[in-house]
């Protein structure tokens, strides 16, 4: 339903169903409203997957993209200072290639590989 963009029916899913949602389910539907820019039902997610898993930075990322593609540039900065004053931190982007059977793993702001 998310990424059809029936986010009301899938927010409305969620908290109907017999089992209590965990942060996955909310992380799903917070991806939905990021995808289709649903700022209000976006920000209603993250706040459920804060309380369920207050140290993981995903959810702010998200969140934080969200309000930044709308526009809403106060609300961006806000998410980040929030992460800032919790101490969370994004993980950097990496990615691994192999060549002649060897992997080389890349890391963002690492400048330490030997063929820079």
């Amino acid at each position: 339903l998310g990424r059809a963009g029936q986010l009301g029916k899938a927010h409305e899913l969620v908290i109907g169903m017999p089992l209590e949602p965990n942060s996955t389910l909310w992380m799903s539907l917070l991806g939905a409203c990021r995808i289709h820019g649903d700022a209000e039902q976006g920000a209603h997610a993250a706040e459920l997957v804060f309380e369920l898993n207050p140290k993981e930075a995903a959810p702010f990322i998200l969140l934080s993209n969200i309000y930044a593609a709308a526009g809403n540039w106060q609300g961006a900065a806000n998410v980040r200072k929030v992460m800032r004053s919790r101490g969370i931190k994004k993980k950097p982007g990496q990615s691994c290639i192999e060549v002649k059977k060897s992997v080389h793993k890349f890391v963002v702001g690492d400048t330490s590989h030997p063929q820079k």
